[in-house]
């Protein structure tokens, strides 16, 4: 797996995991959400992604949009 492919999949489960806290525990778990989803739109636009920097240290092969 790449780090594209794991970054892409840390994302999704996030956004899953806090929507289902959101609906059963707190609908301040949405604030997660709407975390994950900032992160990814300025990783899309500036190329800077904490998550991939972390993958990339534990030594995941690089993909195409993180190097």
């Amino acid at each position: 797996m790449s780090i594209d492919k794991a970054v892409l999949s840390f994302a999704g489960v996030m956004v899953l995991a806090s929507l289902g806290l959101g609906w059963f525990v707190s609908p301040w778990w949405l604030l997660l959400t709407a975390f994950v989803g900032a992160n990814l739109l300025q990783a899309g636009l500036t190329g800077f992604c904490p998550a991939a920097m972390i993958l990339k240290k534990l030594g995941v092969k690089p993909g195409c949009a993180f190097t």
